[in-house]
């Protein structure tokens, strides 16, 4: 038995090659989450106002998102290695400019720069591993992947919160400079690289109108929250994806040379396991981002404490994914992921029924065990299904299809219930606050506050400690009346997935039948 349980002759080299790949996709998801809690000593820093702060974090999204299905076609086109220690060039050396940089407006740039080289390298990750390891090996290593995947998000917080407060905001982004340069340093050498055997031209209309579907989808639904849902550029940007969105597909429905061929939605797995992503990531990302602001709004837990709470969820998925990964290789994907949603989704249901200001974190933690063990028990055979559904010769367009429906599921999981938590807040706290007598201005200063999530106790200067004390109550209540419903919306999503994946999710035989595409038609799909 070799390395990690590997067998053959270059189990080292695969476990080298597994590292690497874990080591670079933790770069570009750590900067999903790391980020968030810098951004009041970069406000304090740079000057940053509260429009510099959400595009510090959404110029980052808004290129990731938009152009990861772009990064694993071209893999496929042009070599996944190649394409791989590009974007992690890319990406680590705009994590150094991101950390030297003088004002707000370089940091934006730069984090936009990070989400292009985060985009090309991580559909590379898991296609790398794909054609690196044998069909019976290559569950447990995409366990191994998608775990790594849940740590660095989840540990996003806690390691962003820690360096932050010893080291400085500058130090979350030079953390990724000595880790890119080893990481690209080890694949130089031990990667072999590969492309698609499958010969394609590049579609670049095809190209030029999913991106800019992603684009505006992905921009609409993250402004929504700053400029409301009735607003023209909002408005605008959401009809200007429809009408790209129906456009792509028409030409890829008319092009032979298709980038994205519509046939694989023929293939349940590939059609389920991508609703499946999709919705994980409404639900999960969410979560995190919401029970963030629960932990240090309600409980005032320093950004740190936050992210450590979620620590045993983070555990359960590592200790979960592989051995969801080896159980899915032996029995199939629909098992392990119809039994992860429903553990999944029934925890977040439960918190949003249960949770209350005073709740205490002895009674959060056995329900964040049980959604960590469902998230593993799901992120794995989720992967695996998608990839073996396809074949090895898509694997980019596998990989950059999951990892866009995830991070598209995520913008809209923020973005969608963010707005009902907002929206649920304001409908709350106005009443409220008019009730303690406050002048009209700082009232209305204390209420747009409290709809991002936020309370300043610069807003309080001159209130009685009976006015002090019922804004505070009055926000916990707004805010409390929001969280529920977020949550609730957030767990019914992946309830929902369950159902998808018990349905459409093929059983064993898609393990040792994996389907290709043979001139344009998906075969080798079994019922």
């Amino acid at each position: 038995m070799g390395l990690f349980g590997f067998e053959g002759d270059d189990a080292r080299e695969k476990v080298i090659v597994l590292l690497t790949m874990c080591f670079a996709l933790a770069m570009a998801m750590l900067d999903n989450t790391v980020v968030n809690v810098a951004l009041p000593r970069i406000s304090r820093d740079l000057g940053a106002g509260v429009s510099g702060l959400q595009w510090i974090v959404d110029g980052y999204v808004l290129a990731f998102a938009s152009l990861l299905l772009t990064g694993g076609i071209l893999g496929d086109r042009y070599g996944r290695k190649k394409m791989f220690l590009g974007g992690l060039a890319l990406f680590t050396l705009a994590s150094l400019g991101c950390g030297l940089s003088p004002s707000t407006n370089w940091l934006i740039v730069f984090r936009a720069i990070q989400g292009v080289g985060g985009a090309l390298l991580m559909p590379g990750t898991l296609s790398i591993i794909t054609v690196t390891f044998p069909p019976h090996e290559r569950a447990k290593a995409i366990g191994l992947w998608a775990g790594m995947s849940g740590l660095a998000l989840a540990l996003g917080p806690t390691v962003g919160g820690l360096m932050v407060e010893r080291l400085g905001w500058e130090s979350v982004f030079f953390l990724n400079v000595p880790i890119g340069i080893v990481a690209f340093l080890v694949a130089t050498s031990t990667v072999r690289d590969s492309i698609s055997e499958v010969t394609r031209r590049l579609d670049i209309p095809g190209l030029l109108l999913g991106t800019g579907t992603l684009f505006s989808a992905t921009y609409g639904l993250i402004e929504a929250n700053q400029l409301g849902w009735n607003d023209p550029v909002i408005v605008g940007s959401l009809v200007g994806a429809a009408v790209l969105l129906a456009a792509f597909l028409s030409w890829e429905r008319r092009n032979p040379h298709a980038m994205m061929p519509l046939q694989f939605f023929r293939i349940p797995a590939f059609s389920a396991g991508n609703a499946v992503a999709f919705a994980v990531s409404l639900g999960m990302f969410a979560t995190f981002f919401f029970l963030s602001l629960y932990m240090q709004g309600i409980h005032g837990f320093t950004p740190f404490q936050a992210g450590y709470k979620f620590l045993p969820m983070t555990l359960m998925i590592v200790l979960t994914a592989p051995n969801a990964g080896r159980y899915a290789q032996k029995h199939g994907s629909r098992g392990p992921m119809t039994y992860g949603l429903l553990l999944a989704g029934g925890g977040l249901l439960l918190l949003g029924l249960t949770l209350q200001p005073q709740s205490r974190y002895l009674w959060m933690l056995p329900v964040f065990m049980m959604m960590g063990h469902g998230m593993g028990s799901t992120m794995a055979p989720m992967t695996a299904a998608v990839m073996n559904s396809v074949g090895p010769q898509r694997a980019g367009l596998g990989s950059a299809m999951t990892n866009t429906s995830r991070e598209v599921g995520g913008v809209l999981g923020i973005a969608l219930l963010g707005t009902i938590l907002t929206t649920r807040m304001n409908g709350a706290i106005k009443p409220a606050l008019a009730a303690l007598g406050l002048p009209a201005q700082q009232r209305a200063a204390i209420a747009a506050a409290a709809g991002h999530g936020l309370l300043d106790p610069s807003l309080l200067g001159g209130l009685s400690p009976l006015q002090t004390a019922g804004v505070y109550r009055a926000y916990s209540d707004a805010f409390m009346a929001g969280f529920h419903t977020s949550l609730i919306v957030g767990g019914c999503a992946l309830l929902l997935a369950a159902i998808v994946a018990n349905r459409f999710i093929p059983g064993r035989a898609t393990v040792t039948h994996a389907p290709a595409i043979e001139h344009g038609e998906p075969v080798g799909v079994e019922a």
